[in-house]
């Protein structure tokens, strides 16, 4: 899974609907997801924090989860059907019990904003839905894996996964005593 932050909203050229950007922790991938315009306003309500006179509903949804004594600890969206995304909420309660319950991604962005709680999306949806953000730095890690296959032989690759398979990833703790790369 990847944890994916709210870029901002943009509006569609050709349609002007709103558009919620998640994304990718590297700023490389970003996702685009259709909304419509009052979804657009609760998730730029709890982009910029604002505290309407009187609660909006994803304010109430809020304050309804603090007072049954649930917290939601993550909005995950977790495929596309139809080309509609799907979301579950993951709500802990007091006892470390945990409730899934589905969700339209625009109101669980929305109520993830207001309670401080991650936004994750599964790899293979970011790899389906996403647009690359920075075309210039995705054009030169390929050209380093390029130089990278170029300079290295099936041998070197067989060798490497070899020492790989033999020697399992310890943590520095675990590490043998002067051994490994860099001791």
């Amino acid at each position: 899974m990847v944890e994916m932050r709210v870029a901002g909203i943009a509006l569609d050229a050709a349609s002007r609907s709103p558009i919620v950007l998640l994304r990718d922790p590297a700023g490389r991938r970003q996702v685009p997801i259709w909304i419509d315009q009052a979804q657009a306003q609760n998730i730029l309500s709890g982009l910029n924090r604002e505290r309407p006179p009187r609660p909006l509903s994803h304010d109430l949804m809020a304050t309804l989860l603090e007072a049954g004594g649930l917290r939601l600890e993550r909005v995950i969206i977790h495929a596309i059907e139809d080309n509609t995304f799907r979301a579950v909420l993951k709500l802990q309660d007091g006892s470390d019990g945990s409730i899934e319950l589905d969700a339209r991604p625009s109101d669980a962005i929305a109520l993830a904003l207001r309670t401080d709680s991650g936004i994750w999306m599964l790899e293979e949806v970011v790899a389906d839905a996403s647009i690359p953000v920075d075309a210039e730095a995705d054009a030169e890690d390929q050209e380093d894996f390029r130089r990278f296959l170029d300079r290295t032989s099936p041998a070197d690759l067989i060798r490497h996964i070899g020492r790989t398979v033999a020697e399992p990833d310890l943590g520095p703790e675990e590490a043998p005593e002067g051994g490994g790369p860099g001791a």
